[in-house]
């Protein structure tokens, strides 16, 4: 191993591929110092990336809309082959095709005990949780990558029971990491059901899945909402219902003609921060996708919010929103009585469900979402289309390994 490849942000609409150091069975020096641990990572692997996805969260960097620095590298939804591995590893060897959780988690604190890694106590000094190659999540390189470091391997890699196999369905199993298990959590936690009928906001990756998660789950009616014209035909393709958002007529009165009722069970907010407001004329409006989903959920009713909130924005259009503080009817939500649920998605309570689902063909999520594989130099076009709207889930291949199809 040399160099190693990676996809660095630059600038606001701007990331570029970089030759960086390969990286070494060593955590970050600020996780080190913050928490009393040693940087030699004997509880680590080092990757050869299979497959390594752009996702729309990191957009939210690429855009200028967090507080990501120039440099910040790139990458967490990850699949790899280990090729190097700390003589504190056990149960993954050499040559092992794995799943890599975005969330990075100890497997010692309280909340990973507890099942809640998307809040880890002990690998960001900042706060609970962390993430490769993302901003405020403790110095963690990217895995857009050829090569990443994964710590404490034996808790957080999900390992894939047989490599051939592994690498035939790696376009759906690259979801795994990332994508697949928030748009589950997301249904999951709005309480979808056998007989459920569910709006989901957004038709973007994270929406296509939780809107084929919500199948999965068994809900009568799934409905996506978007301004997309493309990204709601995707969702059509898989038997989702589909609303335009930019029309003028009200939520409500559209999901009645599908319905013949204006509400809904249940909802999952998959927009987060950047959301538009509602009609032809809406401009960008934080808060518009969590107002909207109360008012459209029955009394009683749960809401699943995977989408992202950070806490700050430096390009919000007003200084409560550029510190996280939204405009949020929260009355409207007591009154009705409603469950929320926010954060990282914990991915090891999920990930290995949604693989055996996979395994054995009840699953085709890269169908749903539209994976499209490009070259890791590829990368920054990725993230132009991206970011114009495609509809479209992309998938690097830094290493050549994804077979062609």
């Amino acid at each position: 191993m040399g160099g190693n490849k990676i996809v660095v942000y630059k600038e606001p609409g701007v990331v570029a591929v970089e030759d960086h150091d390969a990286p070494k069975l060593e955590i970050p020096a600020e996780v080190a110092s913050a928490m009393g641990m040693t940087r030699k990572a004997e509880h680590g692997v080092i990757l050869r990336n299979v497959s390594t996805n752009i996702c729309g969260s990191d957009q939210h960097m690429v855009r200028g809309r967090t507080t990501a620095p120039a440099g910040q590298t790139l990458g967490h939804e990850i699949t790899g082959e280990v090729v190097e591995k700390g003589s504190d590893v056990q149960f993954v060897d050499v040559g092992d095709i794995c799943s890599v959780p975005f969330n990075i988690a100890c497997g010692r604190c309280r909340n990973c005990r507890e099942g809640q890694t998307g809040v880890c106590t002990n690998v960001n000094p900042a706060r609970a949780g962390s993430a490769y190659g993302y901003v405020d999540m403790g110095g963690w390189e990217g895995g857009q990558a050829e090569y990443v470091m994964v710590p404490f391997a034996d808790f957080n890699l999900l390992k894939f029971p047989d490599r051939d196999q592994a690498l035939e369905k790696i376009l759906d199993l690259t979801m795994l990491s990332d994508i697949f298990p928030t748009g589950y959590h997301g249904a999951a936690t709005a309480g979808v059901t056998t007989g459920s009928t569910v709006y989901v906001a957004g038709a973007g990756p994270v929406g296509l899945a939780a809107a084929y998660s919500a199948h999965l789950l068994g809900a009568a009616v799934v409905i996506v909402g978007d301004l997309n014209g493309d990204r709601l035909a995707q969702a059509r393709s898989f038997g989702c219902e589909t609303i335009d958002i930019s029309k003028d007529a009200t939520l409500e009165d559209q999901v009645a003609q599908i319905l013949g009722t204006n509400e809904v069970d249940c909802a999952v907010d998959a927009v987060g921060f950047e959301a538009t407001g509602h009609g032809s004329g809406g401009g960008e409006a934080p808060a518009a996708v969590l107002n909207s989903i109360m008012a459209l959920t029955r009394a009683g009713g749960k809401l699943g919010i995977p989408g992202l909130y950070v806490t700050g924005d430096p390009g919000a259009s007003d200084a409560d929103a550029q510190e996280g503080t939204l405009k949020v009817r929260l009355g409207l939500g007591w009154a009705k009585s409603h469950s929320f649920a926010t954060g990282q998605c914990p991915v090891l309570k999920y990930n290995r469900g949604l693989m055996m689902s996979i395994l054995h063909d009840k699953a085709h999520i890269a169908d749903a979402v539209n994976a499209t594989v490009i070259g890791l130099d590829d990368a920054p076009r990725g993230y132009q289309e991206f970011d114009k709207g495609s509809a479209k889930k992309y998938v690097l291949n830094p290493n050549g390994m994804i077979p062609a199809a």
